[in-house]
């Protein structure tokens, strides 16, 4: 019997959205727009971080004041409550997708073999 990968896909969409992890980062992600100054402060560190990652892929260089702003946006939203939390949750669903993908690329490795694990 063939299986429609496509359907696993959505099946597995559909998991990722009914899951603990999801869920908080969805609850913790609505509390940050609720709060006009948190979402402020957080849309502007997102800018920042993917104006550096931008930049980053591009080739270029990145500048120790870009770099010093960057530290500091990071600084600033730790300290706010509910972005530490969101951060914390971003965190821990970027570590369930990262696991899920070692599983769907264990036939691959196997049939391939892992050339860092040899």
């Amino acid at each position: 019997m063939a299986v429609n990968l496509y359907d696993a896909a959505y099946e597995l969409e559909k998991a990722i959205r009914q899951s603990d992890e999801f869920r908080r980062l969805k609850q913790v992600y609505d509390a940050v727009n609720a709060d006009d100054s948190a979402r402020r402060m957080f849309e502007n560190f997102r800018n920042i971080q993917m104006n550096l990652q931008q930049k980053q892929m591009m080739g270029q260089e990145i500048s120790h004041e870009e770099v010093d702003q960057a530290q500091k946006s990071v600084a600033l939203v730790q300290q706010h409550p509910t972005i530490s939390k969101l951060m914390e949750a971003e965190q821990r669903m970027g570590m369930v997708i990262g696991e899920l993908n070692q599983l769907i690329m264990k036939p691959l490795e196997e049939l391939y073999g892992n050339p860092t694990g040899r």
